[in-house]
């Protein structure tokens, strides 16, 4: 890990280095944060190098669509016409790829597949049962229920290790955080929303469903309350997509601002103070890349639960079903 923060360090200076000039540093954090269509290399005391360009697939909806636009002088303007539809790959999309691929790897490397034995071997399998009961046991279970819950761990578990195996990534050098990517995050809460509403739908079905909407008030308040509870689901997907970008993103841009400010204050002395910081800040970042895929994956067994829960608040004489205390419990604990 000290070596990987060291070399983090001279990857960072050197680039400043070479710029020359301390208004490219906020120009260098937002270039290594942001998407792009390749794949850079940065070496000390060199430019940055183009390691790979990845390939473009456009397709066009209409004639012509996915032409170049020209100047009058005849340069390329950037950015495509309206009628092209672009798939092309960029460097988050491929984090995503090798995060999932490392994921299966380490799964089917580690995961006890030998029936005979209920008891893994090795500190890597025990690592992963651990981590695989805590998500069922204290995620899934707590939240959702003990009947319900089960049903959904296949989920939470692909959400937690995915999350967390993309947030680790990102710590490598050379590699990109894609989850620091706003599209990325909204895609995952996405899916916890659609989960979301297909477990209310079938907890308490689809007349339970939109009475629920109605927030059991009298019908001259609907057009009130409708419009509320709509908002209210779509409330809990957006706060789980800006909670994940946000933390994410705000941990590398403060990592590498300390590095800048060697650059920023023209004085070497500075590192002595903002090269420690940075590799505290980096090791936060290791902390709370395990936290964030916790917190995404409880806030989605959260959600999961209450939507299953609706089933079970109350029937047409006011009386709880057996499932609604307990439930209530695991998840106050959790708040």
């Amino acid at each position: 890990m000290r070596k990987a923060m060291v070399l983090f360090a001279s990857l960072f200076a050197a680039t400043a280095w070479a710029a020359g000039s301390e208004d490219d540093v906020p120009g260098y954090i937002l270039h290594h944060v942001v998407d792009s269509p390749y794949l850079e290399i940065e070496v000390p005391l060199s430019s940055p190098i183009h390691a790979l360009d990845f390939p473009k697939w456009h397709i066009p909806l209409k004639a012509d669509g996915c032409a170049a636009r020209m100047t009058a002088h005849g340069e390329e303007i950037p950015g495509l016409t309206e009628g092209c539809l672009d798939l092309s790959l960029t460097k988050h999309t491929v984090m995503m790829w090798l995060a999932a691929l490392l994921l299966m790897a380490t799964l089917f490397t580690w995961s006890n597949r030998d029936k005979t034995k209920l008891v893994p071997r090795g500190a890597g399998a025990n690592l992963i049962e651990m981590l695989v009961l805590f998500v069922r046991d204290e995620l899934a279970i707590k939240n959702i229920g003990k009947e319900e819950g089960p049903r959904y761990v296949p989920y939470l578990l692909t959400a937690f290790f995915f999350v967390l195996f993309m947030n680790l990534l990102g710590l490598v050098p050379w590699m990109a955080t894609a989850t620091g990517n706003l599209a990325v995050t909204a895609s995952l809460a996405l899916c916890t929303f659609v989960i979301t509403q297909a477990a209310g739908i079938r907890a308490a079905g689809l007349g339970g469903y939109l009475k629920h909407l109605t927030g059991g008030v009298a019908p001259w308040l609907w057009p009130i309350m409708i419009p509320v509870e709509v908002l209210g689901l779509f409330t809990k997907p957006f706060a789980l997509t800006m909670r994940l970008f946000a933390n994410m993103l705000a941990g590398h841009i403060v990592l590498f601002f300390l590095l800048g400010l060697i650059f920023i204050l023209g004085h070497p002395a500075v590192a002595l103070v903002s090269v420690p910081f940075a590799f505290a800040i980096y090791l936060l970042e290791l902390f709370v890349a395990f936290v964030q895929a916790y917190v995404f994956t409880m806030l989605s067994a959260l959600f999961i639960g209450m939507s299953v829960a609706m089933g079970h608040h109350h029937d047409d004489h006011g009386h709880e079903s057996e499932v609604g205390p307990s439930h209530d419990h695991g998840r106050a604990h959790h708040i």
